[in-house]
């Protein structure tokens, strides 16, 4: 008996089924029976070692035929009837009142269920819905509360790549997608640009983002000092994918070389995420001292006294309260 991997139902999920057809190849329609019923699935693989280390705890089944006419036929009339579901379905949700939308319907090919896929933000009651629904349709009614990516998952047709969506092709699961994969490789921070179908970040990503990370360790940090062959260089930049370094030479020259061109780090830039490191001057705490207080001495400090106050003056400070403000305008008498 062999064993093959099938994807089915519309949330496209992976199954290892077995079987005792052997003839079997990739984009065969099968009937299989899994753990929600009779389904219609398609074959992607044979289930090799190397094919089940890619999957995360498949669904097991069982191959009972491969599509014949006659389920062809049954296949069209489900598509057609889902329409008529889903009017019911949200009718009802109108006249109860919930706060809930809904997103799709998916009835087996065994008619032993339907399943409505629905979003809300809060816990809803459906207790009356599936009542309802059960009563009209006939048949066992499962509720199954999704996010916004499942909902791309279910309706969504074509990326901005002009492909295919990738969640309803070959991914078998959402990879963590953050920010910084954007940063690292330089992408557009605008959410308008790098947004999928489902509002969040591009799954396509996460694609790449461990060969720039790889890639990124290697690199000298922005702000290094390097020696190459022309001399000693600062780095300003990083291109991660060619493995190159914008530098500025000694003579304030420009240019790109590459990372195999970098003989050695002379001293290794402390900001990696970009930009230099903002350094204070040697002389910017005399020159804050100058700005803020200029030549004038503290109020318990005497003229002429360039010696700052110790302890002892610091505490009698504190305890008399600070001295108090000078007088305006001019103590003198007027000559006049």
């Amino acid at each position: 008996m062999s064993k093959f991997v099938v994807r089915y139902g519309s949330m496209r999920q992976l199954g290892v089924m077995t079987s005792r057809i052997n003839a079997l190849t990739r984009g065969d329609r099968v009937i299989a029976r899994t753990k929600r019923g009779m389904e219609i699935g398609d074959v992607l693989c044979e289930a090799t070692e190397d094919a089940l280390s890619h999957l995360d705890e498949p669904e097991q089944g069982q191959i009972l035929r491969s599509l014949s006419d006659d389920d062809q036929h049954e296949l069209a009339h489900i598509e057609t009837r889902r329409d008529e579901v889903f009017k019911v379905c949200r009718q009802h949700i109108r006249d109860l009142k919930l706060e809930m939308q809904l997103v799709d319907v998916e009835q087996l090919f065994g008619g032993e269920r339907i399943i409505v896929y629905y979003l809300a933000e809060q816990r809803v009651d459906f207790r009356e819905l599936v009542r309802l629904l059960a009563s009209d349709l006939q048949t066992r009614i499962e509720m199954r509360q999704i996010g916004v990516r499942d909902e791309a998952k279910l309706l969504a047709d074509y990326g901005d790549c002009g492909k295919p969506v990738c969640c309803n092709t070959h991914l078998s699961k959402m990879p963590p997608v953050s920010m910084k994969m954007a940063k690292i490789q330089k992408a557009t921070l605008d959410p308008n640009k790098i947004s999928g179908r489902c509002g969040r970040l591009k799954c396509c990503l996460r694609y790449e983002y461990d060969t720039y990370e790889e890639i990124y360790k290697q690199l000298p940090p922005i702000g290094s000092d390097i020696l190459t062959r022309e001399g000693q260089c600062r780095v300003l930049n990083q291109e991660v994918l060619t493995e190159q370094l914008l530098v500025e030479t000694e003579d304030h020259r420009r240019r790109l070389v590459h990372a195999s061109e970098v003989l050695s780090i002379i001293r290794r830039g402390s900001n990696r995420s970009g930009g230099r490191g903002r350094r204070r001057p040697k002389d910017a705490d005399r020159d804050h001292e100058s700005s803020s207080g200029g030549d004038t001495p503290p109020a318990n400090q005497k003229k002429g006294n360039s010696k700052p106050p110790g302890k002892s003056s610091v505490q009698s400070q504190r305890k008399e309260g600070p001295a108090p403000p000078k007088a305006e305008g001019n103590d003198e008498p007027n000559p006049s």
